[in-house]
């Protein structure tokens, strides 16, 4: 029999759509063969792992990953960098394969091939898993809107845009703007849907009240500022002749709802939620002193009865990714990390000012993975599958093929080999000195992490390098065929002109 990479025996493979006892085999980092259990374990190899009857995924796709931004308001930094490789290392070792993080354009730069540059010169050669990149847009000038069928033919074929932050928020004639361009060239528009100029007014009152702690950042953004933001992007969606929009990051249960009308009606609406919406609740936030600080992103976390409905949403199929927006800032940095805020005359800081995002590439799939909340093939679903295949990676990412998918896979702990692993920030590898998740009890976590037939997490160690990873050029993405409205046509020009 031909010689193989890497065996893996004895596993139970995972996929969005199968559970099923299999032998894989790897060769030339594609899965080269699925055989039955057993078939392959004397096979000629130049490494063969039994899995001990573990489960084997694909490896986690994470398409909301935030690595070296500038800041975008006050002093904060994200503390993980390309040149450290702490992000992409942090992946790694959570199980996560591939991740899509952000080329992000500035109010003052007019076109979008610079920020992109600059990103691809940070990441190449420095990345511990495959990468790729969307465009952040805060300025859609002619010249950043005619680039688009560039950053395609670049394999970008994603765009963010922001309804709030002073520094990034559009108006709703420049997202018409975007989405309209975003259709013509078959890109993919992610949407954070908050009301900002609500939620300025909020907090000027909430200052002006000498109400400056953290907890006070769950108040400037109550639930209805998400909702009433969800709804209006539908609305601009439909008016560009349903564009496909991805909403972000959903906390808020009624947005949650509008989110399943539209697609009920059959808009091009999806959802990303996150492990913060489903771990994480507002009282957090109200923890002693400045240390509220910690739970801090946006939106913020909201309550129990909301985290509910929120895996039922994953359950049934509103949301069709669960991304990280992994966002770190170091806690005592008192430079560019959550501490940057405070003062003398501010001993708590103040929320405005409190960088906004927390760390979770390398939590996500432990976390969700041992809530037993949700069928394992939809697991693999919405951390990897519809990921791969919404982004446009898909075959080659999130899914086990033979002679098409990279040999990108997870192999857990075997049921009740492993005792409970308590998350500590000392044993994680970003760069953050702390977790959001800090003293909590999975019941699995990644035994083996596979990049393209390369081990390179092992039984709790990094064996990958910095490296190791690659761009990976996307092409558009093809979940539930969202460009087949297109059809022939090759413009648009808007549905009511």
């Amino acid at each position: 029999m031909e010689a193989f990479d890497l065996v893996i025996t004895n596993g139970v493979c995972v996929t969005a759509s199968d559970i099923g006892a299999y032998d894989v085999a790897i060769k030339d980092g594609k899965i080269a063969l699925l055989a039955p259990s057993g078939a392959l374990a004397k096979t000629d190899a130049l490494r063969i792992i039994d899995a001990e009857g573990a489960y084997v995924t694909p490896g986690g796709v994470d398409c909301h990953v935030h690595l070296q931004e500038p800041a975008m308001f006050g002093k904060g930094s994200s503390s993980d960098t390309f040149e450290t490789g702490s992000g992409t290392r942090s992946a790694i070792a959570g199980g996560c394969t591939t991740i899509v993080c952000f080329a992000p354009q500035q109010r003052h730069e007019s076109s979008l091939l610079k920020p992109l540059a600059d990103v691809h010169e940070k990441a190449r050669g420095n990345t511990y898993c495959d990468y790729g990149f969307h465009l952040l847009i805060s300025n859609p000038t002619d010249t950043a809107l005619s680039e688009l069928g560039m950053l395609k033919a670049e394999g970008v074929t994603s765009l963010k845009i922001y309804m709030t932050y002073e520094a990034l928020q559009l108006r709703d004639d420049q997202i018409l703007s975007v989405l309209h361009h975003a259709r013509n060239n078959h890109i993919l528009t992610m949407i954070h849907a908050e009301n900002g100029d609500i939620l300025n007014w909020l907090t000027d009152q909430l200052e002006a009240s000498k109400l400056f702690a953290p907890k006070y950042h769950a108040t400037s953004r109550p639930p209805a500022l998400e909702a009433e933001a969800t709804n209006r992007a539908i609305v601009l969606s439909s008016l560009i002749a349903n564009t496909p929009v991805l909403l972000v990051h959903i906390s808020d249960p009624d947005a949650t709802y509008r989110i399943r009308q539209a697609q009920t009606a059959g808009q091009p609406i999806f959802a990303e939620t996150c492990p913060q919406y489903l771990f994480l609740t507002r009282k957090d936030l109200d923890a002693p002193g400045f240390e509220g600080a910690k739970f801090v992103c946006s939106p913020p976390p909201r309550d129990e009865a909301s985290q509910e409905v929120i895996w039922e949403g994953l359950r049934n199929g509103t949301f069709t990714v669960l991304s990280s927006d992994h966002c770190p800032f170091s806690y005592d940095d008192t430079e560019k990390g959550k501490k940057a805020c405070v003062t003398h005359d501010h001993p708590v800081g103040k929320f405005r000012h409190i960088p906004n995002g927390i760390p979770g590439v390398e939590t996500r799939l432990s976390l969700v993975f041992s809530a037993d909340k949700l069928p394992l093939t939809k697991f693999v679903e919405v951390t990897s599958t519809n990921a791969a295949n919404l982004y446009g990676l898909y075959p080659k990412k999130g899914a086990m093929m033979p002679g098409v998918s990279d040999a990108d896979l997870v192999i857990w702990y075997p049921n009740h080999k492993l005792p409970d692993v308590t998350i500590r920030n000392e044993a994680l590898h970003h760069a953050n000195d702390y977790t959001p998740y800090e003293g909590r009890a999975v019941k699995n976590w990644p035994r083996y992490t596979i990049l393209r037939g390369m081990v390179v997490w092992d039984n709790g160690e990094i064996v990958g390098k910095k490296g190791d990873g690659e761009f990976v050029q996307r092409h558009a993405g093809v979940l539930n065929d969202i460009w087949k409205c297109i059809g022939e046509q090759e413009s648009f020009t808007g549905a009511y002109l």
